[in-house]
């Protein structure tokens, strides 16, 4: 992140009173370490799991500023309650297996879906000034249970914008790919199988999906919340990543280690899944712009004359940019350091 940048961000965000929803995730952590250096008045970790929260507790025991709720976004009377007195909000609550929400369609419904809706009548009720919702690629075309969710989602943001008694409050998404390194993703699991010399589960090695590490995932939300001009889809400019080569990547990493050279076991694809992942909608191409960084869908092009259009037709994570080796390696090691240090 360029200094620039930084400095666009402390400014923005000083004295400000900031909700995060689903602040003790992968995502809300880092956006909740991320802001801490902002100077905000105060920072309002919102969560419905106590052992993360007692463990967040005691890490931001030296800021005063960090302070913990606990509760779920599918109750709206809590919401209400701690919404009050907010300026900005990160609404990264959600269920994002794909399994589960699977097995579990109406819990993602519930959480994904009424518990956005929730977060965006609190935001209304209390003019609250910027509402950031995160999102997934899988919200494209979806073809599982998540997906259609965040989709859902998407468009209930964005439809508050254009709320009657919305007179002060704007909303925005952002697209994320995959987040390499967030709890549940592949290569913390392939990492986990390969120092317990287990064979490598993959689903088919010729899938693709976008990637992004939780730095960038940060840095386009937080930086989404000073760009919006209200009802814009944020999306990152991604790298790809197709499983074949993160087998081959494990398998010179194991070697490196001298560790076991692992099995490999394919499973098929998991019900919902999809072979390749999509960044946009056909119909979203006359409203899709570019940034040096973003590209996003655009409902009013003219508030933001930095942006240039651009072209997306038929791009999926097959035509993306793979990453590197040399990448793949640097977040394997890193995965490995961080997994001895517990």
């Amino acid at each position: 992140m360029s200094k620039q940048i930084e400095t666009t961000l402390k400014t923005f965000f000083r004295d400000k009173t900031i909700l995060v929803t689903g602040g003790t995730g992968s995502i809300g952590r880092q956006i909740v370490n991320k802001l801490t250096s902002c100077s905000p008045k105060k920072i309002i970790v919102f969560s419905k799991d106590d052992s993360k929260q007692y463990m967040m507790k005691n890490e931001y025991a030296d800021h005063q500023e960090v302070v913990f709720a606990l509760g779920d976004v599918r109750d709206a009377s809590r919401v209400r309650q701690l919404v009050k007195g907010v300026d900005i909000i990160f609404h990264a609550a959600a269920l994002k297996q794909v399994p589960t929400c699977e097995d579990n369609p109406f819990e993602a419904v519930q959480t994904n879906i009424i518990g956005g809706q929730h977060v965006i009548e609190a935001a209304l009720e209390h003019e609250v000034s910027h509402v950031v919702n995160i999102s997934t690629d899988k919200a494209v075309s979806p073809t599982n249970a998540m997906g259609a969710t965040k989709l859902i989602s998407e468009k209930l943001f964005f439809q508050a914008n254009e709320s009657i008694p919305n007179q002060k409050t704007r909303f925005c998404s952002v697209r994320f790919g995959n987040v390499l390194g967030s709890r549940g993703s592949v290569i913390p699991i392939m990492l986990q199988q390969l120092l317990n010399e287990k064979p490598l589960t993959v689903t088919d090695p010729h899938m693709t999906r976008f990637f992004m590490s939780i730095e960038e995932a940060v840095s386009l939300t937080l930086q989404a919340a000073i760009m919006m001009k209200g009802g814009e889809t944020f999306i990152l400019k991604m790298e790809s990543l197709q499983l074949a080569d993160l087998l081959k990547a494990f398998h010179e990493y194991a070697d490196q280690i001298n560790a076991k050279s692992p099995d490999i076991l394919v499973v098929g694809k998991r019900p919902g899944e999809k072979l390749h992942e999509e960044l946009t909608f056909p119909h979203e191409a006359d409203a899709l712009f570019e940034h040096e960084q973003f590209y996003a869908i655009l409902p009013r092009p003219h508030l933001h004359p930095a942006f240039q259009k651009v072209d997306l037709t038929n791009y999926t994570s097959k035509e993306a940019p793979l990453i590197t080796k040399e990448k793949l390696f640097h977040i394997i090691e890193q995965l490995h350091h961080t997994h001895h240090k517990k």
